[in-house]
């Protein structure tokens, strides 16, 4: 793939300068150090409109505006775990204008915000932070011969409630372990 570089609007008008002073394509082409198909659509577009400026455009128009764009980015921070299609029908409530959930999540990525799984923490009481705290500092001092002696066994998995992380979050990088996008389980 190709890089294109776009010819500001002074250098083009000394490209077409050049070429009405009555030189020759090619030898512009050589002068600017440009490509003669360049000079010669510059030289034929300029011919047609009377103008050397480049146009600007040609995509598709934008369905939202940038306040829009942050109306949209709000109401997902505000609820982390809706959908686009949520999303997408709370601006129709609140603007009646339709979008689709795939303009959505597009604005939500531009805002910084991505759907990831939240995650899955066991949910703690004062009194087990206080149990752990006072189990750390009773160990904390010993040695590998104490350890040597504890046996480790592997805990069975289960689970009290729906185990199914399809439910997704919007929140921004580096921040999955913040309180607002973890999920507990019991």
């Amino acid at each position: 793939m190709s890089s294109r570089h776009h010819i500001e609007d002074f250098m083009r008008g000394r490209i077409i300068g050049k070429i009405e002073e009555g030189r020759k394509i090619t030898d512009v082409a050589r002068e600017f150090d440009i490509a003669h198909s360049v000079v010669s659509r510059l030289w034929k577009s300029f011919k047609t409109t009377g103008m050397c400026s480049r146009r600007h455009g040609g995509g598709r128009v934008r369905s939202t505006t940038p306040a829009e764009d942050r109306y949209i980015v709000l109401s997902a921070k505000r609820n982390r775990r809706t959908t686009a299609q949520q999303v997408a029908n709370q601006f129709l409530a609140a603007s009646g204008k339709q979008i689709s959930p795939k303009s959505v999540a597009r604005r939500l990525r531009g805002g910084g915000l991505y759907a990831r799984r939240p995650v899955v923490c066991v949910p703690l009481t004062r009194q087990h932070h206080t149990a752990r705290l006072q189990w750390c500092r009773e160990h904390h001092n010993w040695t590998e011969q104490d350890w040597a002696c504890v046996l480790f066994s592997d805990e069975s998995r289960f689970s009290l409630s729906s185990d199914c992380r399809r439910q997704l979050i919007w929140h921004e990088s580096g921040t999955a372990y913040r309180p607002e996008n973890m999920q507990e389980k019991d």
